[in-house]
Order: structure tokens, then C-alpha cells, then sequence
């Protein structure tokens, strides 16, 4: 089990995706949206996923494909702290998803990309040693443990299927 990470271990910014995250285990929670979302967004007709709420805002394949970024991102970043106290750089999500092709891409497309990605996630995770979740990095000047951005993978998934959910009526 991980524990949750304490509010001097991630930035600010996270504090939100991590008071989203329930103190259980944190890796069965991952395991279980995996799937779950995986089925939400497979249920989706390409149509579907190209929708956008409002002008300037993403569509839903722009959305997923700013979870799957995220997730990379974050996964990248434990793999480097669980291995040694480094610095990284920080990333921008809009320049990203700009530079991305989401749209063009299937919904189905994404939705296995995203399988994959937490799937390669949670094989790392689980091989982790615990005193290796207490390791920590810098990222855009923030301290951040190895636990915390476990912690913020999921409830950065969390957030976004509820907004998904709330403003696009899937």
C-alpha cells in the first residue's frame, strides 16, 4: 500500500487530483479506472469524441489525449525520482495538445493508447521498493515525491472524467 503523500510533497497546483484520491490503495485504484475508462471512452462514437462544449475548449479525443500526455509526463517523472533525486522540466499542456494530432486520430485509437500507458505505468509502480515512493525530484521548481505523482495520475484522471462527464454530457 502507498500512502498518501503529505502537502509539502507535491505542488500546490496537485492538491486538488490528490483530495480526489481516497487513502486506499492507490495502484488498485489505478488498475480500476484503467479499465473503466477505457470502456467509457471505447463506448464513444468518433462524432462523439470530436464535440468540444464551448469554442477554444478541447474536444473529448483532445481531452483523453491530454490524459494520456499527462500520464506519460507524470510516469516519467517517478521512474526518474524512484531512481534519483534529479530535476526535470516542467511541460506545457496546451503546447502539447496543440502539437498533438488527437482529432485526427480514432477514439478507439486513443483509448488503447491510454490502456497501454497505465498498463507500462503500473508494472513500474508495483516493482517499486517503498522506500523508493518517498524519493523526490524537482519539477519547475517544486518538490515532488514519487508517491505524490502516483497520487496525481489518478486524480488527475479522476477530475477530468468528471468534468467529462459534467460539461460535455457523455
Amino acid at each position: 500500500m502507498i500512502n498518501k503523500p503529505q502537502p509539502e510533497e507535491y505542488p500546490e497546483y496537485a492538491a486538488p487530483y490528490v483530495s480526489l484520491v481516497l487513502p486506499d490503495n492507490v495502484l488498485d485504484l489505478l488498475t480500476d479506472l484503467q479499465e473503466s475508462s477505457y470502456i467509457f471512452f471505447s463506448n464513444l462514437s468518433d462524432q462523439q469524441a470530436g464535440y468540444a462544449y464551448e469554442e477554444n475548449k478541447w474536444t473529448v479525443k483532445q481531452v483523453l489525449g491530454h490524459m494520456i500526455d499527462t500520464e506519460r509526463v507524470f510516469g516519467y517523472r517517478a521512474f526518474c525520482f524512484s531512481r534519483e533525486r534529479t530535476e526535470l522540466p516542467e511541460f506545457d499542456q496546451d503546447v502539447y495538445v496543440e502539437n498533438a494530432h488527437f482529432n485526427t486520430q480514432t477514439i478507439q485509437s486513443l483509448a488503447e493508447e491510454f490502456k497501454a500507458v497505465r498498463a507500462s505505468n503500473l508494472y513500474m509502480f508495483r516493482d517499486l521498493k517503498s522506500d523508493q515512493y518517498l524519493n523526490s525530484g524537482i519539477v519547475n521548481n517544486y518538490k515532488v515525491s514519487v508517491r505524490a505523482l502516483i497520487y496525481m495520475i489518478a486524480g488527475h484522471e479522476l477530475y477530468h472524467l468528471k468534468l467529462l462527464k459534467e460539461r460535455y454530457l457523455l
